[in-house]
């Protein structure tokens, strides 16, 4: 867990030095920021499914996963449920901003696979690359929203320590014996540039309509293992 745990705490790091900047950021320059953080989601996203889309051995698996969990999240209402309640403690450009960031921590390649790789080998490569992505984009958020966005941190550690702890007891389930974490990281790029569109006030995609689509690979795997 030291992995997630620096990771968390670069989160919080950045968050606290981006705050102290922002008092001394004009309007011009936060949007220029904000711009940025729009980019890095399109980049990052595109990065992560490029990388693991080659190693799926089942193509159209997102495409169902995005068309199922998307159905599935838009009839519980997950986006404007999670907006509204959000709103409340900062509003409406608090909560697209905890979202963006959370999404953008929370759902890429490194943050889903790097606590596996911790949990099954003992290797924090990808969780320390991801505290350094991780610190800067924290101090860029922090610029842009404010102090609000140490939130996020609690929330990584929580779901990096999920993946931690079902990787740790299941390591020797053929559920991690296929590509399930490949699958997951497709499905996660694209809804990181979903986040990225919604940043640059391109398409609104209500992206968090989209996260069941994250339980449908696991669904698939574990019908997988228990029919063959």
């Amino acid at each position: 867990m030291i992995g997630t745990i620096v990771n968390t705490a670069c989160i919080i790091c950045g968050t606290l030095v981006g705050t102290l900047f922002r008092k001394g950021l004009g309007e011009k320059y936060r949007k220029t920021l904000f711009n940025a953080m729009g980019l890095a989601s399109l980049a990052l996203g595109a990065s992560s499914f490029t990388q693991n889309m080659p190693k799926s051995e089942f193509p159209v698996l997102f495409i169902l996963s995005l068309a199922i969990g998307g159905v599935a999240g838009t009839a519980l209402d997950i986006d404007g449920k999670a907006k509204r309640l959000v709103s409340r403690f900062g509003g409406d450009s608090f909560a697209k901003g905890l979202i963006s960031a959370c999404l953008l921590y929370c759902v890429g390649t490194f943050s889903i696979v790097g606590p596996v790789l911790s949990a099954l080998q003992g290797d924090n490569t990808f969780l320390y690359t991801n505290s350094t992505l991780d610190l800067v984009t924290s101090m860029v958020f922090a610029t842009t929203y404010g102090i609000g966005m140490i939130l996020a941190a609690p929330i990584l550690f929580l779901w990096q320590g999920m993946f931690y702890l079902i990787a740790t007891l299941a390591s020797s389930s053929p559920l991690l014996q296929g590509t399930l974490v490949n699958e997951l990281a497709i499905v996660g790029g694209v809804l990181i540039i979903s986040s990225g569109l919604s940043i640059l006030e391109i398409k609104d995609c209500k992206t968090l309509n989209y996260l069941p689509s994250l339980l449908v690979p696991v669904i698939w795997f574990l019908i997988k293992a228990w029919l063959f």
